[in-house]
Protein backbone atom coordinates (compact mmCIF):
# COMPACT_ATOMS: atom_id res chain seq x y z
CA UNK A 1 0.00 0.00 0.00
CA UNK A 2 1.12 3.60 -0.83
CA UNK A 3 4.28 4.58 -2.75
CA UNK A 4 7.14 2.21 -3.05
CA UNK A 5 8.95 4.33 -0.22
CA UNK A 6 6.15 3.90 2.28
CA UNK A 7 6.27 -0.06 0.98
CA UNK A 8 9.77 -0.73 1.77
CA UNK A 9 10.03 -1.67 -1.88
CA UNK A 10 13.60 -1.28 -2.26
CA UNK A 11 14.68 -3.51 1.16
CA UNK A 12 11.80 -6.11 0.40
CA UNK A 13 14.08 -6.51 -2.58
CA UNK A 14 17.68 -6.78 -1.31
CA UNK A 15 15.50 -9.36 1.16
CA UNK A 16 14.55 -11.53 -1.92
CA UNK A 17 18.23 -10.96 -3.79
CA UNK A 18 20.36 -11.24 -1.14
CA UNK A 19 19.16 -13.29 1.53
CA UNK A 20 20.58 -13.47 4.92
CA UNK A 21 22.85 -17.25 5.39
CA UNK A 22 21.86 -18.03 9.01
CA UNK A 23 25.67 -19.11 10.60
CA UNK A 24 25.57 -21.04 13.85
CA UNK A 25 27.65 -18.80 17.01
CA UNK A 26 29.49 -20.29 19.35
CA UNK A 27 27.40 -19.30 21.85
CA UNK A 28 23.70 -18.63 22.61
CA UNK A 29 24.45 -15.66 24.61
CA UNK A 30 25.99 -13.61 21.84
CA UNK A 31 25.38 -9.75 21.87
CA UNK A 32 23.47 -8.69 18.74
CA UNK A 33 26.29 -6.29 16.68
CA UNK A 34 26.24 -4.03 13.62
CA UNK A 35 29.23 -2.45 12.09
CA UNK A 36 27.23 -0.33 10.15
CA UNK A 37 23.45 1.46 11.04
CA UNK A 38 21.93 4.89 8.63
CA UNK A 39 19.53 6.63 9.78
CA UNK A 40 17.47 7.44 6.95
CA UNK A 41 15.36 4.34 5.06
CA UNK A 42 16.18 6.51 1.75
CA UNK A 43 19.56 5.63 1.97
CA UNK A 44 21.05 1.87 0.68
CA UNK A 45 24.12 0.88 2.14
CA UNK A 46 25.39 -0.86 -0.58
CA UNK A 47 29.01 -1.75 -0.05
CA UNK A 48 31.77 -2.11 2.33
CA UNK A 49 35.18 -3.16 1.21
CA UNK A 50 38.86 -2.98 1.82
CA UNK A 51 39.74 0.27 -0.45
CA UNK A 52 41.90 -0.66 -3.52
CA UNK A 53 45.62 -1.04 -3.67
CA UNK A 54 45.73 2.50 -5.29
CA UNK A 55 43.64 4.38 -3.16
CA UNK A 56 45.14 4.34 0.07
CA UNK A 57 48.23 1.69 0.51
CA UNK A 58 46.68 0.99 4.06
CA UNK A 59 45.24 -2.23 4.61
CA UNK A 60 43.32 -0.09 7.41
CA UNK A 61 41.63 1.66 4.77
CA UNK A 62 37.60 0.67 4.15
CA UNK A 63 35.51 1.81 0.94
CA UNK A 64 31.40 2.31 2.46
CA UNK A 65 29.20 3.17 -0.84
CA UNK A 66 25.95 4.61 -0.16
CA UNK A 67 23.05 5.45 -2.59
CA UNK A 68 19.65 7.91 -2.22
CA UNK A 69 17.04 5.26 -3.32
CA UNK A 70 13.99 7.49 -2.82
CA UNK A 71 14.71 10.36 -5.39
CA UNK A 72 14.36 12.72 -2.38
CA UNK A 73 17.31 15.17 -0.75
CA UNK A 74 18.30 14.06 2.28
CA UNK A 75 20.59 14.08 5.09
CA UNK A 76 21.31 10.71 7.22
CA UNK A 77 23.80 9.71 9.51
CA UNK A 78 26.64 6.87 8.54
CA UNK A 79 27.25 5.21 12.23
CA UNK A 80 29.73 2.47 12.83
CA UNK A 81 30.93 0.57 15.78
CA UNK A 82 34.60 0.27 14.16
CA UNK A 83 37.58 2.09 15.50
CA UNK A 84 37.36 5.42 12.49
CA UNK A 85 40.38 7.70 13.19
CA UNK A 86 39.68 9.83 9.70
CA UNK A 87 36.88 9.63 7.24
CA UNK A 88 36.91 11.52 3.33
CA UNK A 89 34.52 11.20 0.39
CA UNK A 90 36.41 9.53 -2.43
CA UNK A 91 35.61 9.18 -6.24
CA UNK A 92 34.53 6.04 -7.47
CA UNK A 93 38.49 5.30 -7.98
CA UNK A 94 38.67 5.31 -4.16
CA UNK A 95 40.93 8.55 -4.53
CA UNK A 96 40.06 10.96 -2.30
CA UNK A 97 38.06 14.40 -3.40
CA UNK A 98 39.45 17.78 -2.83
CA UNK A 99 37.43 19.26 0.77
CA UNK A 100 36.18 15.68 1.37
CA UNK A 101 37.12 14.97 4.75
CA UNK A 102 34.30 14.41 6.88
CA UNK A 103 34.02 15.38 10.96
CA UNK A 104 33.82 12.52 12.97
CA UNK A 105 30.85 13.52 15.39
CA UNK A 106 29.13 11.59 18.52
CA UNK A 107 26.05 10.45 16.06
CA UNK A 108 28.05 9.39 13.01
CA UNK A 109 29.39 11.04 9.46
CA UNK A 110 27.01 13.40 8.25
CA UNK A 111 26.57 13.02 4.72
CA UNK A 112 24.00 15.12 2.22
CA UNK A 113 22.20 13.57 -0.87
CA UNK A 114 20.67 14.94 -3.54
CA UNK A 115 18.20 12.32 -5.59
CA UNK A 116 19.82 9.02 -6.25
CA UNK A 117 23.52 10.17 -5.62
CA UNK A 118 25.97 7.56 -5.17
CA UNK A 119 28.29 8.48 -2.11
CA UNK A 120 32.05 6.85 -1.87
CA UNK A 121 33.61 7.48 1.88
CA UNK A 122 36.80 6.07 2.68
CA UNK A 123 37.47 5.43 6.19
CA UNK A 124 40.83 4.54 7.53
CA UNK A 125 40.24 2.43 11.01
CA UNK A 126 42.74 2.67 14.06
CA UNK A 127 44.34 -0.29 14.88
Amino acid sequence: AGSFQEAGVIQQAYNLNFPLHVVPASCAQCPAWSAFSVSSPAIVLETVKQASAGAEDRPEALVVRLYEAHGSTVTAWLQTSLPVKEAMLCDLLERPVAQGRLRLEQRGLRLSFSPFRVLSVLLLRSC
